[in-house]
């Protein structure tokens, strides 16, 4: 199969493309065989992207937000009515809920999904087992993986933890905790490390989910790492209270982080909705230094994390509109110098074998989008593509029509 006349943004570029910046490239069964400088450098018919990766979401919540009713911009008021509604779950309503979300992913040209599994108490929680069938059920399509969503305080509990990174461990999955102004929070925070340590496990944390200028969680887990020597991925996820430190104090904090080798991961739909004002329109925007992370070398992920539960009622899981969404919330210009935040990016911090650059013997799982330049990549004319994986079209799409 040959693409003719095709934008290959630079940040997914893994060969030397001279001056040119229109290419023809050739597959050659699962892999791409040749890139080379197309004679139409004037005129491309479209945008590669190496396939997308999703690098944090909640399959196993998604869909109940006419069960739960959306919160209003509140997350806890979100977590007390998941809380509740969790109780009803069952491994059948797990498995349509988390089957809808995969099919989505998959059509929009999704290749990994990295999702939250909400765990919090020592026992395993219902959505495990039905996670488990399905990495096995999507394996060839959907590279999947899970986190333990586990309540930071909950590790005080000595067994408790311990049985959580057991059974984490035993399911291949990483460890994760929810870390917002905990009382003793590098205390518990050293607990989380230390049972990764003990188990070789990766860390992911939802942390700093809120506009408090007094939560410092990732700037504690920045200084954990690097006091421990911590050789696994560590990722963080959320980090909106950066966006209301000092400069001085937030550049301190992402000069540790990049120090550290954490990836950071912003969410935007999410935190758009929950964070800020709802009684006046909102002036802070809930989302991460995304900006001053990238001077510092730290290239962000932006993700999908909540769709149609009571985090966030709106939303799919077509990684472009949240790319889209993103560019605008955190003014990221040229559009398509960001587009590693849905690709690059989230592969490395998801450690894939792929990292996602574009170059001959790398595999053919692609995006050809129909945009042209980075105007068109927010819009629905723009984002309309052909899903290429290994080496064969998926299906032609339009994210309106993938719900």
């Amino acid at each position: 199969m040959k693409l003719e006349a095709l934008r290959i943004p630079a940040p997914l570029r893994g060969f030397d493309a001279g001056d040119a910046q229109v290419f023809d490239v050739t597959l050659a069964g699962d892999r791409i065989d040749s890139i080379v400088p197309s004679a139409q450098q004037k005129h491309a018919r479209g945008t590669l992207l190496s396939a997308l990766v999703e690098a944090h979401a909640h399959i196993d919540k998604n869909y109940t937000v006419q069960d739960v009713g959306a919160a209003q911009g509140d997350l806890f008021t979100a977590i007390d009515r998941m809380n509740k509604h969790r109780d009803t779950w069952t491994g059948e309503s797990l498995r349509l809920r988390m089957t809808r979300a995969l099919q989505d992913a998959w059509q929009s040209g999704t290749r990994a999904l990295r999702t939250h599994i909400d765990w919090v108490q020592a026992e395993p929680p219902a959505a495990l087992p039905v996670f488990e069938a399905l990495r096995e059920e999507w394996r060839g399509r959907v590279e999947l993986q899970f986190v333990s969503l586990t309540p930071l305080d909950l590790f005080a509990d000595l067994a408790a933890g311990e049985r959580i990174a057991r059974e984490v461990k035993r399911a291949s999955g990483t460890l994760g905790a929810f870390v917002y102004r905990n009382d003793g929070i590098v205390h518990k925070l050293g607990r989380v490390f230390d049972l990764a340590q003990q188990h070789g496990l990766g860390l992911d944390f939802h942390v700093d989910e809120g506009l408090d200028v007094e939560a410092s969680g990732l700037r504690s887990i920045a200084q954990l790492v690097r006091a421990r020597d911590f050789k696994g991925h560590v990722v963080c996820g959320h980090a909106c209270s950066l966006a209301m430190h000092d400069d001085a104090v937030a550049n301190e904090t992402l000069a540790l982080c990049a120090g550290a080798g954490l990836h950071l991961i912003a969410l935007p739909t999410t935190n758009l909705y929950l964070q800020g004002a709802w009684d006046r329109t909102p002036v802070a925007r809930g989302i991460t230094r995304i900006r001053e992370a990238a001077a510092w070398g730290l290239r962000a992920s932006l993700a999908t994390d909540n769709v149609q539960d009571a985090f966030y009622p709106y939303g799919s899981y077509d990684l472009l509109e949240t790319f889209g969404l993103g560019v605008q919330m955190a003014h990221l210009a040229p559009a398509t110098d960001w587009l590693d935040t849905i690709t690059v990016s989230p592969a490395r911090a998801l450690g894939l074998a792929w990292d996602g650059r574009i170059a001959p013997g790398c595999p053919a799982d692609l995006v050809l989008l129909a945009a042209t330049d980075e105007h068109e990549l927010i819009g629905p004319r723009g984002r309309q593509r052909t899903v290429i994986r290994a080496g064969r079209i998926l299906e032609r799409t339009n994210p309106e029509k993938t719900q």
